[in-house]
């Protein structure tokens, strides 16, 4: 595939990383002449130096027989006129675009259609990250949590402890021990290296354990691992910005909800659009109003200014002061495996988030979802199958008979409303969402190929 990336930020550098490693085409598009360089030197893309949203650069960049335009500069104005003038001047057929500001968003169905600004895909980093840290909230306890086949069903991480039931025993003894619930271990990571497990795979405490069940039973499976989580009630917001007041917006009804932000302006104009939630002007490192605000007795502080090395430290004397759970934005994906594990709980990347968001739209064959694992060492993939058993390498096959790539494991099929866990015997039917998990990247074009609808096989 022959793709065009505009801007080579975080998003556009670590997006051009992930395809030029799936032999694509990729051509990327900065007036950061440094970074391209860089970029060039790392990967096998080409790079052109000039301003996106300009037809003479995008026609340098090969626009005129591109498949793929996606434009991630840091400029909302400039990613939205790239696609214009990639459908009027090059009829580029599909068009990706970055949009942060919530103004362009509140008008979404209006503004960004064929018949206004012809953008096909439409990705906010804010939006995205915002449902990462909700659904984080909503299971206590776990690392990751991932939405397959419209919430049906969830891929889970949690890291097992000492004195959880299945810890320090086979896999298979979960079935023994909850004949009521069905789930499957999907893959383990121990002391970073991926386990693809088997039924006598021994659970071992600290392993970072990800496992895929229906929605309503990923409590019940969370409790073998480790010790069950309390719900969350009392959550303080350190940083007002486009993430914290999504993010207070959409939980305040649910939870109590505290923002700390520094600028009084944007203090006045939180206050006058949140309903629920309890807005303080201040530092979120200023220790005597942590301590007035009952940092002991919070049960999620959630650092998300724009600044690294601030939510970090904010993190890290929250937890000092004894905040149950830290979670904390970070946007260096250099900080990321730095940090998470010891004091910070978990490190939130906008960079991985909105990748995954990204490849759902590159893939080939159909696919509904594309997730990013563990900082982009894995990739969950949630495929469509289509076709009958001549004209598909799945469909008409039980689990067992489809010839998976090495160190590729299908979690689970949903059909219709239906959470079927991917049990040998399991039989893939026309339409059925199968949701895989890969620890080597490298095969994703063979798994792609799978669910490509063809001639007859045999």
């Amino acid at each position: 595939m022959k793709i065009v990336i505009l801007g080579a930020g975080q998003v556009g550098g670590t997006l051009a990383e992930n395809l030029a490693n799936e032999a694509n085409d990729i051509t990327i598009v900065d007036t950061d002449i440094n970074r391209l360089r860089e970029l060039q030197d790392r990967l096998d893309i080409r790079t052109v130096e000039g301003n996106a949203s300009y037809p003479s650069a995008l026609a340098q960049a090969g626009a005129q027989d591109a498949d793929m335009l996606i434009a991630v500069t840091n400029s909302d104005e400039i990613n939205m006129v790239a696609c214009q003038i990639g459908q009027t001047l090059f009829n580029i057929p599909t068009k990706i675009a970055r949009v942060r500001a919530y103004d362009y968003l509140q008008q979404e169905k209006l503004l960004f259609n064929k018949d206004a600004l012809p953008i096909d895909v439409l990705i906010s980093p804010e939006q995205l990250v915002t449902q990462h840290i909700k659904r984080l909230i909503q299971q206590p306890g776990a690392l990751q949590v991932l939405d397959f086949a419209s919430g049906k069903a969830q891929l889970v991480a949690v890291k097992a402890y000492y004195g959880g039931p299945l810890v320090g025993r086979e896999i298979a003894y979960l079935r023994t021990h909850m004949p009521s619930v069905d789930t499957r271990v999907a893959a383990i990571f121990r002391q970073g290296k991926p386990i693809i497990p088997q039924g006598n795979t021994v659970i071992e405490a600290d392993d970072e354990v990800f496992f895929i069940a229906a929605k309503k039973d990923i409590r019940a499976v969370m409790s073998e691992l480790r010790r069950l989580d309390n719900p969350y009630k009392r959550i303080i917001i350190a940083g007002g910005g486009n993430i914290g007041a999504r993010l207070a917006s959409d939980i305040e009804n649910d939870y109590q909800v505290k923002i700390i932000e520094r600028s009084m302006p944007r203090c006045n104009l939180l206050a006058r659009t949140l309903n629920n939630t309890i807005v303080l002007n201040g530092s979120a490192s200023d220790k005597e109003l942590l301590l007035e605000e009952n940092i002991e007795d919070t049960d999620v502080f959630c650092a998300l200014t724009n600044d690294d090395e601030a939510n970090i430290m904010a993190s890290m004397l929250a937890k000092r002061l004894g905040a149950r759970t830290v979670m904390t934005l970070i946007n260096n994906p250099a900080y990321v495996d730095l940090v998470q594990g010891g004091v910070i709980d978990i490190a939130i990347s906008p960079q991985q988030t909105t990748i995954g968001a990204l490849l759902t739209h590159v893939r080939r064959g159909d696919v509904a979802a594309v997730h990013s694992l563990r900082r982009g060492a894995a990739e969950a993939l949630e495929a469509v199958a289509h076709g009958d058993k001549r004209s598909s390498k799945v469909v008409g096959r039980t689990i067992e008979e489809i010839d998976l790539p090495p160190g590729t494991t299908i979690g689970a099929v949903v059909r219709n409303e239906e959470v079927l866990i991917a049990h040998d015997d399991v039989v893939v039917e026309n339409g059925d969402h199968v949701i895989l998990f890969l620890v080597d990247k490298r095969r994703i074009g063979e798994v792609e190929r799978l669910f490509q609808v063809g001639l007859a096989f045999f």
